[in-house]
């Protein structure tokens, strides 16, 4: 609801594509700035209150769109300083949210917990931007906001009535708050598995970031399709992730988690390459299929990933390991996005999704090292002698 309202807000107050790819950038950018420090704070601190508080925070900032709109004083720098806020405050709660849910399920559970999660989180997706749709077209843009204000507040209920007793223990701050994201950093690129999945993330998402920000002109000016038909299309990434939420827990038992990671990871990024290959009229399929398929892999892949490193880390690192992987991973969207701009002017839609696509394509290769290869699943915990904390 987020993305979709605040985008419709900003268009109608500037009529400013530019400004609109401002505001854009601000709710994304903050993964790029805070994650580190977010992560030694999830560390430090209890999970769930920082969540709720996070939801509250988020709660204010977003109420106060539509009371600005209301008392005729609203502009689009109001709202680009909420999405950066906001996305501040997301950062914060995505990053506890992976920390606090080996608290509250066995190792066993965590592929099922965070299948359940994806997917559920996938369906909020799809349902997402058509109540935001519905909204504005009723109330307006800006009144839509409240009912996305809202939502924080029903999450905060919900976590505020989790009665379960968290068997992790937040770290006490013995360093500084730089030696403690330096020890997360170091962490990561010293071990066989985390640092090739940093990697794969990192370049993968950027090619993401690029994608998303030329698919829907693709579709509409190259293509020729309407609002209605384009709007379809991206749902398909929904439905996808739901349909690897599903999948990845029982494929997880049969194959094993490495190699359900390698193919969700090649699969996906082959999958892809079918979307420059859409045409008009039947050649549409070429995109529907690719971008489900995508979908599906990048679902199964993100829960695995999860679950691996949730079981893996130490607990007093993990939310330092997970914020500096959400650092590269999620703060190079953005950057993907304004690459993707240089390429399209350069090559054309058409030509620049090519060069975007066929990236992510060989970013899966990234994962075929011989620590990967050679197990069917991923380890529990570090080998003997891989030290697990870090100094």
């Amino acid at each position: 609801m987020t993305r979709i309202a605040t985008s419709w807000l900003v268009y109608k107050l500037t009529r400013s594509p530019l400004l609109l790819g401002v505001v854009s950038f601000a709710g994304q950018i903050p993964t790029f700035l805070v994650a580190p420090i977010a992560g030694v704070w999830v560390d430090r601190l209890s999970c769930r209150p920082l969540m709720a508080a996070c939801d509250i925070a988020s709660m204010l900032l977003y109420a106060s769109l539509p009371v600005a709109a209301w008392l005729g004083v609203l502009t689009a720098w109001q709202v680009g300083v909420v999405a950066l806020l906001g996305g501040v405050a997301n950062v914060f709660f995505a990053t506890a949210y992976q920390a606090y849910l080996p608290s509250l399920v066995t190792a066993a559970d965590l592929i099922e917990g965070n299948a359940k999660l994806q997917g559920s989180a996938s369906a909020a997706g799809i349902g997402g931007r058509g109540i935001a749709g519905l909204a504005a077209q009723a109330v307006g843009a800006a009144t839509a906001l409240l009912f996305n204000a809202a939502s924080f507040v029903v999450s905060a209920a919900c976590l505020l009535s989790i009665r379960a007793e968290p068997a992790r223990k937040p770290a006490r701050a013995t360093t500084t708050a730089r030696a403690e994201i330096l020890q997360g950093s170091r962490f990561i690129a010293r071990d066989p598995y985390l640092r090739p999945m940093t990697i794969y993330s990192t370049i993968s998402n950027m090619a993401f970031g690029g994608v998303t920000a030329l698919v829907v002109v693709f579709l509409v000016r190259v293509i020729g399709l309407g609002s209605a038909a384009v709007g379809l299309l991206m749902a398909l990434g929904g439905i996808g992730g739901v349909a690897g939420a599903l999948v990845v827990g029982r494929l997880a038992i049969r194959l094993g988690t490495a190699r359900v990671l390698l193919l969700s990871a090649l699969g996906a990024g082959l999958s892809g390459l079918l979307i420059p290959l859409t045409g008009p009229g039947a050649g549409v399929a070429f995109y529907a299929i690719g971008w489900a398929v995508d979908a599906v892999g990048i679902a199964m892949g993100s829960i695995i990933a999860a679950s691996f490193r949730q079981a893996y880390c130490p607990p007093s690192m993990l939310g330092r390991a997970t914020a500096s992987m959400r650092f590269l991973g999620f703060g190079s969207v953005p950057f993907g996005a304004l690459a993707a701009g240089g390429l399209g002017t350069a090559f054309g839609i058409r030509g620049a999704l090519w060069i975007i696509l066929g990236i992510d394509a060989l970013s899966g290769t990234i994962l075929l090292t011989p620590a990967m290869r050679s197990r069917k699943s991923l380890p529990t915990k570090p080998k003997a002698g891989q030290p697990r904390r870090v100094s």
